[in-house]
């Protein structure tokens, strides 16, 4: 969501300057911190070039960010495996990581591919 706000707001018109500003304010809500929140996302006083800037960063660099942090959730997962509620050993029951979710991810992947190709 956060980067696609952040693509949003670089055409530069007037529905993303007004975009920016109303949904930059709401963060000026959050007690003590607020207001300087918005001007550190703003680069001062106002939404302007600064801005821009920033957002174009931000919408550049989350995505790799995200990529980051989705593959090291995976490689806990992988390492420790997912947690058991009810308490009941489930050893015998469990399907290794790498060969099986590893090859259904990337067939579902390229079925999505696939998919857009052919729209």
């Amino acid at each position: 969501m956060a980067t696609a706000f952040m693509g949003y707001v670089l055409p530069w018109g007037q529905m993303s300057f007004w975009g920016a500003t109303v949904i930059t304010n709401l963060l000026s809500a959050i007690p003590y911190i607020g207001t300087n929140l918005v001007e550190w996302i703003w680069g001062g006083f106002s939404v302007d070039k600064a801005t821009l800037t920033r957002f174009f960063a931000f919408h550049f660099i989350l995505p790799f960010i995200i990529m980051a942090l989705a593959m090291v959730h995976l490689l806990f997962l992988h390492e420790t495996g997912s947690n058991n509620p009810t308490g009941i050993p489930s050893d015998t029951d469990k399907i290794p990581f790498h060969p099986y979710y590893t090859i259904k991810d990337i067939l579902g992947a390229m079925l999505l591919i696939l998919t857009l190709m052919l729209l």
